[in-house]
């Protein structure tokens, strides 16, 4: 059997928006009924990803748990901020040209580090159902990430439960 589900969550500007969708990820495979095999949870955003782990609990003075924070610079030191134009290749003429005709700004293009992000983590987890319960450990949470800080955004997280 499969069953699929759509969730929205909205992106803030300015700064990596970390979404815990663990609940309401629950609640979708409760209602798909399904009690043995899989949770994929992804993006079709280029420039989101949907990772598992634990809350930190305690927060940065960014608003992020420190967890978080620490993600967000570790992230920064492998792939910097598209802060200037230039920092990377993306976007050429073309791609600024494309964008403009299909209502985009040119600042909403310079987010190349967004997408290297995200390509680097990747857009899905897959977590195990047992027992109609996500194996996620004892500490484990469902997070989507939003690297895109160029403007506020709604977001769509795709659910798919697959099983008996």
């Amino acid at each position: 059997m499969v069953y699929r589900e759509e969730l929205k969550v909205q992106g803030r500007p300015n700064i990596t928006t970390f979404s815990n969708v663990t609940e309401p990820v629950r609640e979708i495979t409760r209602r798909s009924g399904i009690q043995n095999g899989i949770v994929v949870i992804y993006s079709h955003h280029t420039t989101c990803c949907v990772i598992t782990q634990e809350a930190a609990f305690d927060m940065s003075m960014t608003g992020l748990e420190t967890l978080q924070q620490d993600f967000v610079d570790v992230m920064e030191d492998m792939i910097p901020a598209c802060s200037r134009e230039g920092i990377y290749l993306h976007p050429g003429p073309k791609a600024l040209k494309f964008a403009e005709e299909h209502g985009e700004d040119a600042r909403g293009c310079h987010n190349t580090d967004a997408h290297l992000r995200s390509a680097l983590v990747g857009r899905s987890e897959t977590i195990v159902l047992i027992d109609g319960q996500m194996d996620l450990g004892e500490f484990g949470y469902v997070y989507f990430i939003d690297f895109d800080t160029t403007r506020p955004r709604e977001r769509t997280v795709q659910v798919q439960v697959i099983g008996e």
